[in-house]
């Protein structure tokens, strides 16, 4: 096989299944910021640090929000199940100066947790593995796109860059924003950003046989989940989530 198509192969796989292979790097954070913990060679996480960092996954929320909220039917999904799915492409709003803003949301939402462990290494690995990991993915998504749409993608691609912003090029977009959509996509992001930053903050007060746990974390944990409770009972028992996006 060639390398070109063996790139498009392994980035079709990890696209099915993005949303579950990268736990297996939270887990390893998790266990290496309990680790510095017991061996008390990293230095106090004061709460000021503690709330930066959960900003940058919220900030990556937000990214993630933004986009969703701005595109079509059938663009910016998740479609683990059924691979890529793009009745139109999107050229407009963030996609204006920035090929792939999802993933760029995705990369602070997991930011957020590398930095709370304080591991140079950890925090230099974890932007490698994004790095090879989602590099692939997004290979294998613009070759979907490049036959799928030709000239008009290869236009597009010529002058917005892959993954860091190009912010002079912004053009606004067309759709209003849709809070539904975002609802019904992203309705679980804000539950599991605090959730993680809990787990992360609960171990991190057992390791050190400290009972300082950070209110913030767990009242948002608890909130965040009554919220996603009541949307996913929402969708699945009414109509009131869907629209023509």
């Amino acid at each position: 096989m060639a390398l070109k198509e063996e790139l498009e192969e392994q980035g079709n796989w990890l696209f099915k299944y993005r949303s579950i292979l990268p736990i297996g790097i939270l887990f390893v954070g998790l266990v290496v910021f309990i680790q510095s913990n017991l061996q008390k060679t990293m230095t106090e996480c004061t709460v000021y640090f503690e709330f930066f960092c959960l900003l940058v996954s919220l900030a990556g929320l937000g990214i993630r929000i933004y986009t969703v909220g701005h595109t079509p039917k059938n663009t910016s999904g998740r479609n683990t199940a059924e691979g890529q799915v793009a009745d139109t492409l999107n050229t407009t709003g963030i996609y204006s100066i920035v090929r792939h803003p999802l993933y760029l949301g995705n990369f602070f939402m997991w930011l957020g947790p590398a930095l709370l462990t304080e591991s140079l290494w950890f925090i230099i690995s974890f932007i490698l593995f994004y790095w090879i990991y989602y590099e692939r993915i997004m290979y294998a998504e613009e070759q979907f796109l490049e036959r799928k749409f030709g000239s008009i993608y290869k236009e597009w691609a010529a002058k917005v860059p892959v993954f860091i912003p190009k912010l002079g090029i912004f053009t606004r977009s067309s759709l209003s924003f849709s809070i539904k959509k975002v609802i019904k996509k992203e309705k679980n992001g804000l539950f599991a950003v605090f959730l993680i930053f809990m787990v992360f903050d609960l171990a991190g007060e057992w390791a050190k046989q400290h009972s300082h746990y950070n209110v913030l974390f767990i009242a948002g944990c608890l909130l965040t989940m009554v919220v996603y409770i009541v949307l996913k009972i929402i969708k699945t028992r009414t109509t009131y989530l869907e629209n023509n996006r």
